[in-house]
């Protein structure tokens, strides 16, 4: 959401202030300048991208524009899930998990915490970690596996931004390109009336406008919003990281999430009065 209010306080400054100058709104509207930069662009991510790449950044968009699933009830409901799951190891053995994630989000205890049995790749992600501990990975062991996993992730999504940041460094290019065919148009017109040779000239000048709004203020930012989204998802998931492998070197539940509390980021970190009512509430439900 703040990606998009964002975009339209960009586009909205640059056109009042155009307004201001005594600029008119329909000059800047040109459909061929559009279709030339944006096809461009697109023909130019397609054929330097591999179609799984395209297929990263498409979600990325999706996730980004959405908001992401890394806030902070997204977070209290790992740490309730983490801490509920670690109890019934503790009483059952960790064996007991295997009906548990066998059934996935169908299943009553993760369908408690719908920001996470509701998001398809932070369920596999947990229960895979989860599923690495029960299969009698040792502390050191599980830590490395699942930083393996991380670091995959993280290539991956830096692929896809790579491939945004680069459409956005060739968008100024591709609106230089539209500028000069429309040169060109205005040159075959050269003899024409003087107002029809201004509208050509500024319809190319248009060309060149686009190219650099687009880079600067649409492409890039939301490239870097993809970015930061992907820190924030890797955060989280060294946050899971943590309880997990705490948890199956020896740590107690109550132990391991307040020690796991303590690395998260401000922004999304219950205090130690909120974890505590947070896991209350799961003894309670017990």
């Amino acid at each position: 959401m703040l990606v998009i209010i964002g975009i339209i306080i960009v586009i909205g400054s640059v056109l009042t202030g155009f307004s201001m100058a005594g600029g008119h709104m329909h000059s800047l509207v040109h459909p061929s300048e559009i279709v030339t930069i944006g096809g461009a662009a697109l023909g130019a991510m397609v054929c330097s991208s591999p179609l799984k790449v395209i297929k990263d950044l498409i979600h990325g968009l999706i996730a980004t524009l959405k908001g992401g699933n890394v806030g902070k009830v997204t977070y209290n409901q790992i740490f309730q899930l983490l801490y509920e799951l670690f109890r019934i190891a503790r009483r059952d053995g960790m064996l007991a998990w295997e009906s548990i994630l066998a059934e996935g989000h169908d299943n009553a205890t993760f369908k408690k915490y719908p920001k996470v049995s509701n998001d398809h790749h932070l369920m596999e992600f947990v229960t895979g970690a989860l599923q690495g501990a029960m299969e009698g990975n040792d502390a050191a062991n599980l830590q490395a596996l699942l930083d393996t996993e991380i670091h995959v992730f993280e290539e991956e999504h830096h692929a896809a931004v790579m491939a945004m940041t680069r459409t956005a460094d060739g968008l100024p290019g591709f609106g230089i390109v539209a500028a000069v065919l429309g040169i060109v148009v205005t040159m075959g017109a050269i003899g024409g009336p003087v107002e029809e040779i201004g509208h050509k000239v500024g319809a190319a000048l248009v060309g060149t406008f686009l190219g650099i709004l687009m880079s600067y203020g649409m492409v890039g930012p939301m490239a870097g919003a993809m970015d930061a989204l992907g820190h924030e998802e890797v955060a989280l998931r060294r946050t899971i990281v943590a309880a997990v492998v705490g948890f199956a070197g020896g740590g107690s539940p109550r132990a391991v999430m307040d020690n796991v509390r303590r690395g998260c980021g401000t922004g999304v970190r219950p205090t130690a009065k909120e974890l505590d009512e947070m896991l209350k509430a799961v003894d309670a439900a017990k």
